[in-house]
């Protein structure tokens, strides 16, 4: 999979990108991640990116030559662009997934107050936003939507398995996890899951995940769930 990201802060995806599960993809060959500073696609001495809003107001606007400029120099015929912005559809499981099935995306940064409305207009394709919140821009936001993306492409993860039980893959949230001493503190591992029965562990978890979900997060549930049941 190629993943594209154009921004102003290059240097903020150092770390996040060489380290863990994404490195090892990179190392590995199964996923290609290119960082595009944003300033790379002007044509003044100042490497200008923004500027002051037509009808006034407070901060300042991401102009609309270099992003064109910058997407379309990248941009393969079938190429996903989508731009990170507290505007944008929430981020979820189901879109990472959507997401992982594309062989190529780029990431548009969002910065100040927005981009150029013709950005969004005519150049991106979906508009993402990871919270109810505003950051500093759209460089973590990249982050976390590469993250949850990229383990769900195949050969990411050691086992695909792991994303297929993992909370919401399902609808639900994971069941509890345990793991050696079975003893700890004087508390006990559940007896079912040293057991060795697969098929009564496997309702086990099925319940337990029910029930978190319930207690945890009813709205994955639906408006007819019963919290009580």
């Amino acid at each position: 999979m190629q993943i594209d990201i154009v921004t102003l802060f290059p240097r903020m995806f150092d770390g996040p990108f060489s380290e863990s599960i994404i490195g090892r993809a990179v190392e590995c060959g199964v996923l290609n991640i290119a960082i595009h500073d944003l300033r790379d696609y002007t044509h003044d001495r100042h490497r200008t990116v923004d500027d002051y809003p037509y009808g006034g107001g407070a901060g300042m606007v991401m102009k609309p030559e270099p992003l064109f400029e910058a997407v379309e120099s990248i941009r393969a015929e079938s190429t996903m662009v989508v731009l990170l912005t507290p505007q944008g559809r929430p981020f979820c499981h189901k879109i990472a997934n959507e997401l992982s099935q594309r062989t190529s995306i780029i990431l548009v940064c969002g910065h100040y107050e927005g981009v150029d409305e013709r950005v969004r207009g005519h150049l991106v394709e979906d508009e993402i936003s990871i919270g109810d919140y505003v950051l500093s821009g759209g460089e973590l936001a990249a982050m976390v939507v590469v993250d949850a993306v990229a383990r769900l492409v195949p050969g990411v993860l050691g086992s695909q398995g792991s994303t297929e039980e993992e909370s919401y893959a399902q609808g639900l949230l994971e069941y509890p996890q345990y793991t050696r001493p079975s003893a700890y503190r004087g508390w006990e591992v559940p007896p079912i899951l040293l057991s060795g029965n697969h098929g009564e562990i496997a309702k086990w978890r099925q319940e337990q995940s029910l029930d978190r979900t319930r207690k945890r997060r009813p709205d994955l549930l639906g408006p007819q769930s019963d919290l009580n049941s």
